[in-house]
């Protein structure tokens, strides 16, 4: 049997995993029923649907018909830049403010694109700042702090 895309068949099995993993994570908490929910209903069906759509992807990709793709090779510095970026998001957020570990966040994570521009950059950085404000502090009434712990006392 061979692989005739890569990229569909290796999508398949990665999201059939995550699936499996959800499924067997959520084994800890009590299932339920449809119409009584216990906690691990959701990730477990999530999970369950995730496992059956990476099976029919990754087979769909065995398949005579289907086009015959090569993997590309993996964008490592890309995929560093943004995690680094979440990461430093999550470290900056309780001392300095939702303000900058978003500025922070959106400037790591802009330069691991290889389109990077300051400009627009700081365009994204504006209007993300204002929308997440407006969604998260105002609208949703999060706790968390804004702005840096040095200028609000």
């Amino acid at each position: 049997m061979q692989v005739r895309n890569q990229r569909d068949f290796w999508s398949g099995i990665m999201f059939g995993g995550i699936g499996l993993l959800f499924m067997i994570l959520s084994r800890q908490y009590t299932l339920g029923t449809a119409a009584k929910m216990g906690p691990g209903y959701f990730p477990t069906m999530l999970g369950g649907l995730l496992l059956a759509l990476g099976l029919l992807v990754a087979i769909a990709a065995l398949r005579k018909g289907s086009a015959e793709t090569k993997l590309s090779a993996i964008g490592w510095r890309e995929i560093v830049l943004v995690l680094l970026g979440v990461i430093l998001f999550a470290a900056l957020l309780p001392q300095l403010g939702m303000v900058i570990a978003l500025i922070v966040l959106l400037l790591v994570a802009a330069l691991a694109s290889h389109e990077f521009k300051l400009r627009d950059t700081l365009i994204s950085i504006v209007v993300l700042g204002a929308l997440s404000y407006v969604v998260f502090v105002w609208g949703l009434e999060l706790q968390f702090p804004v702005w840096p712990k040095f200028l609000t006392k």
